[in-house]
């Protein structure tokens, strides 16, 4: 790491000991010019926590939230925890006088305590009006403390998307339309099937990604051309596709929907008259697929995020590669894979980190903060509205 002597040390307190805090822990070692110091790793499964720690060297774990709010020391509350507890710590962490970082999607809708097939019950409108009054008290949070609020939108940083910006930016271009998507075989997580746990399917939890990253860019065509442009509707389908298979024919995906979807695809239109389409799938085997395909009236842009063709693994067996990653949700690593490089570089987690610190360190804006989090979760639960009720939502 490339340290400024002068610096100030930007410290950090974890809240979340699952996997995005070791995507994070692995982008706070490259971040370069701003010195960083992990400080606390804050979780109730305290061996989950020592493990963080022993890995990136944190000073101390605790299973208090209330000793990282309390520490005088502490920056930053990176908040790496599950969708439902998103806005909650958040609010707490600014009242206590800290900057946050929040892994998306931002909030959504969970219902009662213990409440079962939310998805399946509770009117999707009724889910938005929720989401978007959570969202306004965390908006006036924000105003009332001054404290700044980091939307960890990988999608905004990784390097294909920024220097499709920069093209943006330098020509000027008008988006005409864009296709995003990010699918895979389903979730390793054992409650992605459940809308109170997960506040929604495959278009919330894979589909903010791409949906993020293209509002920003429609933001980046904006800037550059001096233009006000928003969403004016959306609509949407959703299906349960693998809910047809017999067990025999499903062992190969994970995805086990309850009362979420397994496929997704939203379409955006925005002020200006051009569109935007979303992809999410729970259904896609041959490991995660990442990209943004952009159309404009100057230039068209792939952005393929992953998989990629850095570098291309041919294996005969397994043998010393049992903790070695080679790509993401491929069960198997025999024959040919195409490998992750950098993983927390291609896919945008370093660059995220790099500006937040900056961010803090030099106290201005980061590239990714509450505005984009708030218009990226008002437009996917305005899709769900949208395939509930068969009609386009204007926003």
């Amino acid at each position: 790491m490339i340290v400024n002597a002068s610096q100030k040390t930007v410290t950090i307190g974890t809240v979340g000991a699952g996997y995005a805090a070791y995507l994070h822990g692995n982008a706070y070692e490259k971040v370069c010019g701003i010195p960083v110091r992990l400080k606390t790793v804050c979780d109730l499964n305290l061996e989950l926590a020592e493990k963080l720690k022993a890995r990136y060297h944190y000073s101390q774990v605790t299973n208090d939230f209330q000793t990282l709010l309390a520490d005088p020391e502490i920056d930053v509350i990176d908040i790496v925890l599950p969708p439902f507890l998103h806005t909650r710590f958040a609010i707490a962490a600014m009242k206590a006088g800290k900057d946050v970082i929040c892994e998306k999607p931002l909030t959504g809708y969970f219902g009662a305590p213990d409440q079962e097939n939310v998805g399946k019950t509770v009117p999707k409108s009724e889910m938005l009006q929720h989401c978007l009054a959570e969202m306004d008290e965390l908006r006036e949070v924000v105003r009332q403390t001054g404290r700044r609020f980091m939307y960890a939108e990988n999608f905004v940083y990784a390097p294909p998307i920024q220097k499709a910006a920069e093209i943006i930016r330098a020509k000027k271009t008008k988006l005409l339309f864009m296709k995003g998507e990010e699918s895979l075989k389903g979730s390793s997580s054992p409650v992605a099937g459940k809308w109170n746990r997960t506040g929604g399917g495959t278009l919330t939890r894979t589909g903010a990604h791409p949906m993020g990253g293209m509002l920003w860019l429609k933001q980046q065509e904006a800037l550059a051309r001096g233009e006000a442009i928003t969403v004016k509707s959306v609509s949407c389908d959703v299906g349960r596709v693998t809910e047809c298979l017999t067990e025999e024919e499903h062992r190969h995906i994970s995805a086990r929907p309850e009362d979420v979807e397994d496929y997704g695809v939203a379409s955006v239109t925005f002020s200006d008259g051009t569109k935007a389409l979303c992809i999410a799938s729970d259904a896609v085997l041959g490991g995660t697929k990442n990209y943004i395909e952009i159309y404009g009236n100057n230039t068209a842009l792939n952005c393929n995020i992953t998989p990629t063709d850095l570098l291309n693994t041919y294996f005969l067996d397994e043998d010393g590669l049992e903790n070695e990653p080679i790509s993401e949700m491929l069960p198997k690593k025999l024959g040919w894979n195409k490998a992750f490089v950098s993983d927390e570089i291609i896919r945008g987690y370093v660059g995220e980190l790099q500006d937040f610190m900056e961010a803090v360190a030099y106290d201005r804006d980061p590239a990714s903060g509450l505005d984009l989090a708030y218009e990226t979760t008002k437009v996917l639960y305005a899709a769900y509205q949208s395939a509930e009720e068969g009609r386009v939502i204007e926003l």
